[in-house]
């Protein structure tokens, strides 16, 4: 089925390294390239207005190069790259995602190259072909709504999940992705094994499962507005984040999570190649993994916890089920059909 990755905290072997280790810094020879082409291209997942916005500030304030950015999904930036490749014409310097660096890397449009600064974060974070660098953790658990969920009244395991109280009253959303039902089916897969693990499907699936077809975010929102009391596997950090600001907004560590790195990477003919790499240095330098912090997303940086520590993996409280991008892309489309059979 693909690479699994070890994500249950952060290796501590990395963490002990960084006691001693000095703060780190752009080589300057990339800099001095970087600042004489003067721009970048940045295609994005990330939401703007949360963390491309703040980033782009700090890292045009620290090198002066300035960022163009274009936000799109995966498939989209995939899309766009492979025809600006045929156009003979790139205009992305920088992509970042889950999705995205399989169908990049089998289009040949992704610069083998990471930054020397990625091995603070393990090889679990690392592309082994040597494309990407993770910089960002996505934990997809069950949300719920505190106010129809009382505390100590939501399920906590997968069994849980199976009581007919439950019947009529999840969601989640219906799309062949890794935070939608496809990534749950995966999880359970994963976790249990292909026969215990369907059988455990096919009960879920007599729970009558409320099917959104649209994002996470805006399933866990639906929840928070009180149409349903409980989402199957949503981001953690959403929910925390919809807390933090009033909401009636929770999550569950039901163990296993599903951990998703979400990646960074340099395009092979980009117009601004040293600018690109400086953007993707910053990304998982310690400034850089702050403003993910900061911003409420989890950190790779072993060394910058999430604002809500509770929100990465450790192993034992919270326990993680994680691939690559690559392995996830593999194995997706029969999880989604899974999927689609049980729970239309």
């Amino acid at each position: 089925m693909g690479k699994r990755l070890r994500i249950t905290g952060l290796a501590i072997s990395a963490a002990a390294v960084l006691l001693c280790a000095p703060a780190h810094s752009a080589d300057q020879a990339l800099i001095e390239a970087a600042k004489k082409e003067g721009q970048l291209t940045w295609y994005t997942t990330q939401i703007v207005n949360q963390f491309v916005t703040p980033a782009k500030a700090a890292f045009e304030k620290k090198y002066g190069v300035k960022i163009n950015f274009i936000r799109a999904d995966p498939p989209d930036i995939v899309i766009r790259l492979m025809n600006e490749a045929k156009a003979g014409r790139v205009q992305g310097d920088v992509y970042d995602g889950t999705a995205t660096s399989p169908g990049i890397k089998k289009s040949g449009l992704a610069l083998k190259w990471v930054p020397d600064n990625a091995a603070k974060l393990g090889k679990d974070y690392i592309d082994p072909e040597g494309y990407w660098v993770a910089t960002n953790l996505y934990v997809l658990t069950p949300g719920i709504n505190t106010e129809i969920i009382k505390p100590g009244m939501e399920p906590k395991t997968y069994a849980d999940l199976l009581d007919p109280k439950w019947k009529d009253k999840i969601a989640w959303a219906s799309l062949p992705v890794a935070s939608g039902s496809a990534g749950f089916v995966g999880t359970v897969l994963v976790e249990m094994g292909e026969a215990k693990g369907m059988s455990y499907l096919r009960d879920l699936s007599k729970q009558n499962i409320i099917g959104v077809k649209a994002t996470a975010r805006t399933v866990l929102d639906r929840v928070i507005a009180g149409e349903y009391p409980l989402a199957l596997h949503i981001f953690n950090h959403h929910a925390t984040i919809s807390a933090q600001k009033g909401a009636p907004s929770g999550w569950i560590a039901m163990n296993p999570a599903m951990a998703v790195l979400s990646v960074a990477g340099v395009t092979k003919d980009a117009r601004s190649p040293n600018a690109a790499k400086l953007l993707v240095d910053f990304l998982v330098s310690r400034e850089g993994q702050e403003i993910y912090r900061d911003t409420g997303y989890i950190p790779v940086d072993p060394d910058v916890a999430p604002s809500d520590p509770k929100l990465r993996p450790d192993g034992k409280t919270l326990r993680t089920v994680a691939m690559t991008p690559e392995a996830l892309d593999e194995a997706m489309p029969r999880w989604a059909k899974i999927a689609d059979e049980l729970f239309r």
